[in-house]
């Protein structure tokens, strides 16, 4: 049986990566997926620019609608990025019957529903295991590996640039701008770094997990993103000291009202493995109610990593060339005719713990004025620690746990504590997470 024959649209680190893969591992990779797979043809922005892998026997173009219509061309793979001409690239490849496989989150977590309706009448299959945590097979695991549960929540580290700044600054007391520049010297983050640092990549990656995980249609624009910019070393440190790691975090949870979704800072006890990811590693811990939490770790990025899920895509593909289409499995885990309309819930509505820090005088009765705003909210404290005093400031840092409250009543009290005359500034908020199995 001839090989199966791919285009690459982009030829960088992973379109490298995966040219690197599907050769050193060729023989493997056939006896895995019943034919041969080649890469026959490549879309670059440079046909000169030194690649990391070998391009012999590819023909490689500057043209990648070129590769969207070669006859010969059965899987297209988009890995050049960005959400106008991918999304473009990727609907021509669907309406000529072609296979795609992408690592394009935006691309996904944006215009999904739209390419899989497209796909879904063409009978191709859009596999994107690639676009979310690199290496980690959270996708198949969701969609196939926990198709026996209904999942409760999942909650993931996602993005390899936060977690690396807030790990140095916990590890090393460092401040977040200092980091941010070493991060961005050794290529974790771009010279714009908005998107890892305000949480708009892991909100992306959120949203397909989401969606995936109850069954709802990908809504990207109505994840809640808060990013990490104004964390500072003495969060890090008192979060320590009660017994909790920082970590930039993406959670979604099923509930009553209907499902969470929301990337912010959050603290995590120090126990939970979870906690414990560092560096610009990813993991993402999964709640179902048959099996129980599952954690899934390892590269979020990079050349092989990466290539590693969208070979497998590849070869996913490949294994269902001539099966039929209405018995495959469905791009988001549910039949496109049973997806839930349960509603994502407005950040307001959310119920969390929260971890609180003022800035206060140091006199009499300014913790009883706290106290009595917040259990007129509602709200109870699980712990306090009053800072003294540095030097000749008459303010000290109070720092405050709270239970569960939905957020809402959260900010009417901290709006009424920063109000008093006693308080400095703007009262720190992070929401806090016990992540626990029941």
């Amino acid at each position: 049986m001839d090989p199966v024959k791919v285009g690459l649209l982009g030829l960088g680190t992973v379109g490298g990566g995966t040219v690197n893969v599907l050769q050193r591992n060729a023989e493997e990779i056939t006896r895995r997926a019943g034919r041969g797979i080649v890469v026959t043809h490549a879309a670059a922005r440079d046909l000169n620019k030194p690649r990391i892998c070998s391009t012999e026997g590819i023909t490689v173009t500057t043209t990648p609608q070129d590769v969207v219509e070669d006859p010969e061309v059965a899987i297209v793979v988009e890995l050049i990025g960005g959400d106008t001409l991918a999304l473009d690239l990727v609907m021509r490849a669907i309406e000529n019957g072609k296979h795609v496989v992408t690592a394009n989150k935006a691309l996904i977590a944006k215009h999904g529903n739209e390419i899989f309706a497209a796909a879904q009448a063409k009978g191709v299959i859009v596999a994107f295991e690639a676009a979310v945590a690199g290496g980690i097979p959270i996708i198949k695991a969701i969609r196939e590996g926990l198709a026996g549960n209904r999942i409760e929540w999942l909650a993931g580290i996602i993005n390899g640039t936060g977690n690396f700044i807030l790990t140095e600054m916990r590890d090393k007391g460092r401040d977040f701008n200092d980091v941010l520049k070493e991060a961005q010297e050794l290529g974790y983050a771009e010279a714009d770094p908005e998107f890892d640092v305000e949480g708009i990549d892991a909100a992306h990656k959120l949203t397909i997990l989401a969606s995936i995980a109850f069954g709802i249609p990908l809504q990207f624009e109505k994840a809640f993103t808060e990013g990490i910019t104004k964390i500072t070393r003495e969060d890090v440190t008192y979060a320590e000291e009660l017994g909790y790691r920082i970590k930039h975090l993406g959670v979604t949870r099923r509930t009553d009202k209907g499902i969470e979704l929301r990337v912010h800072p959050t603290l995590i006890p120090e126990r939970r493995l979870i906690a414990n990811v560092d560096g610009v590693m990813n993991a993402v811990l999964v709640k179902g109610d048959a099996v129980g939490p599952t954690l899934y770790y390892g590269p979020g990025a990079g050349d092989e990593p990466t290539a590693s899920a969208v070979v497998a895509d590849i070869v996913d593909v490949v294994r269902v060339l001539t099966s039929d289409p209405e018995n495959r499995v469905p791009h988001l885990a549910f039949q496109p005719d049973s997806l839930s309309d349960l509603p994502i819930l407005k950040m307001e509505e959310v119920e969390t713990a929260y971890y609180l820090r003022m800035q206060a005088k140091d006199e009499p009765g300014v913790l009883a004025d706290v106290t009595r705003i917040l259990g007129d909210k509602g709200i109870s404290i699980e712990a306090i620690i009053q800072k003294e005093p540095e030097g000749d400031s008459t303010e000290a840092n109070v720092i405050m746990l709270t239970h569960t409250v939905v957020e809402k009543q959260m900010n009417d009290a901290i709006q009424k504590i920063e109000s008093l005359d006693t308080i400095s500034g703007e009262v720190v908020r992070i929401r806090m997470e016990s992540l626990e199995a029941s």
